[in-house]
């Protein structure tokens, strides 16, 4: 995928968690901002989504965030990013995500991440749409959904081609050469709610 124009971020949003995360979350903005690609991610300002997006802000590039009106007395929503939108639902928020990104990129969180990027890999094995997934296995973060997937596609819970729809990297600059390597969806996401 020669230069996207927006990648979508899944990660968390506690602010306890390691330096190392702490410091990928940081480069990770950074590098958005200086690649000229916008961030979209959940709207909040705490945890690794916060540094991920002050970083990108701070560098000059471009940020975009949708949070459930709902989601406000848990989520502080950061209201000086480039774009921000309250949305009506969890699903709204989703699907707003997905629409405004051409990639995914993961980096170490929890339920809420998990959550988020097991659903773009079923729209993906569902043929909803052809963007990239990748995880950024920081500190071996991932290994055990990489084992996980494993076990999955060994047991023919999942082909051996769903194991194509999701790559993992193990910096936030391999993330961006694997992306750089990837070609061009052959279609326009198509993902539609049920």
């Amino acid at each position: 995928m020669d230069h996207p124009s927006a990648i979508c971020v899944y990660s968390s949003s506690k602010d306890e968690v390691a330096s190392v995360y702490k410091d990928s979350a940081i480069e990770l903005g950074k590098l958005l901002a200086d690649k000229n690609i916008s961030l979209v991610y959940g709207g909040g300002d705490k945890g690794l989504m916060g540094l991920i997006a002050h970083s990108c802000m701070d560098a000059g590039g471009k940020v975009i965030g949708f949070m459930p009106t709902h989601l406000q007395g848990i989520e502080k929503p950061d209201l000086d990013i480039t774009e921000f939108y309250f949305v009506e639902s969890m699903h709204e928020r989703k699907q707003k995500m997905f629409e405004r990104a051409d990639a995914f990129f993961i980096l170490p969180g929890g339920f809420g991440t998990l959550d988020e990027v097991f659903e773009m890999i079923t729209w993906r094995q569902i043929g909803l749409h052809e963007k990239p997934i990748i995880f950024i296995n920081i500190n071996h973060y991932w290994d055990p959904v990489k084992l996980l997937a494993d076990n999955i596609i060994s047991q023919k819970f999942a082909s051996e081609t769903h194991r194509t729809y999701f790559f993992f990297a193990n910096s936030v600059g391999e993330a961006f050469g694997i992306l750089k390597g990837l070609p061009k969806p052959s279609h326009a996401a198509c993902a539609e709610w049920m």
